[in-house]
């Protein structure tokens, strides 16, 4: 579903990416696994086009979008979720899932009743501000609001920073239910052992190079993979 081919990234004339390359195939769940700073968001706002590439290709569905605008790559079906959330504070949790709405090119449609039904904390909140929640009900709110645009894929960036152990038990088990309803999903994440129980196949990158790759079982045997994400 999604080709990263050789990618490198700069933020002005510092070079963040070298050539990375990753695949995913539909209906996985993959981790990008590594310290901070290691260049996991940079990665995802090149998929998003947020920070195109300098050099390198990415694909998704077969289609070419390196030069495609980020609204453009929503309308094919990515969606977002950034580690900072960035809800909408002055706007209801009902308004912050409302104005995401899109609608859905396949037959599968979330709605906000869906939502609700995957986050039964927030159907309580429904009329109370974003900005009074708690950063787990945040959290959650930002993958309903990403939800709601219909996505085939969904990149999550860090979903677990600063959670209480409890929530990232919540979390960890939402995010398998869309993975049980055949959404695909590349998830980066400094937190190894709640990502690789919920992932397929990881990569490390480190120093903003692809360093390792495999099945999840295999990282978790590598000893210069504990190494790199410091376990």
């Amino acid at each position: 579903m999604l080709a990263v081919d050789g990618i490198h990234t700069y933020y002005g004339l510092s070079h963040i990416l070298f050539d990375v390359s990753l695949k995913v195939k539909k209906g996985q769940v993959v981790c990008l696994l590594g310290r901070n700073g290691a260049g996991k968001t940079t990665t995802f706002r090149s998929i998003m086009g947020l920070n195109p590439p300098a050099q390198g290709h990415i694909q998704f569905n077969n289609i070419d979008v390196t030069g495609a605008p980020p609204y453009k790559r929503v309308r094919q079906g990515i969606a977002w979720v950034p580690d900072d959330r960035r809800i909408f504070a002055d706007l209801t949790v009902g308004e912050n899932l409302e104005i995401a709405a899109r609608a859905s090119a396949t037959g599968e449609q979330w709605d906000k009743q869906k939502v609700y039904d995957l986050f039964s904390a927030l159907k309580k909140m429904d009329s109370r501000k974003g900005g009074l929640l708690s950063g787990g009900e945040q959290k959650m709110l930002a993958i309903g609001r990403a939800l709601m645009t219909n996505p085939q894929f969904l990149l999550l960036d860090e979903p677990t920073e600063g959670l209480a152990p409890v929530l990232v038990k919540i979390l960890g088990e939402r995010i398998q239910k869309l993975k049980e309803v055949g959404l695909t999903v590349l998830l980066a994440e400094q937190n190894v052992k709640f990502t690789l129980s919920l992932s397929d196949y990881g990569y490390i990158i480190d120093n903003g190079r692809i360093c390792y790759q495999g099945p999840v079982d295999e990282l978790i045997d590598n000893e210069e993979v504990k190494h790199i994400c410091g376990i």
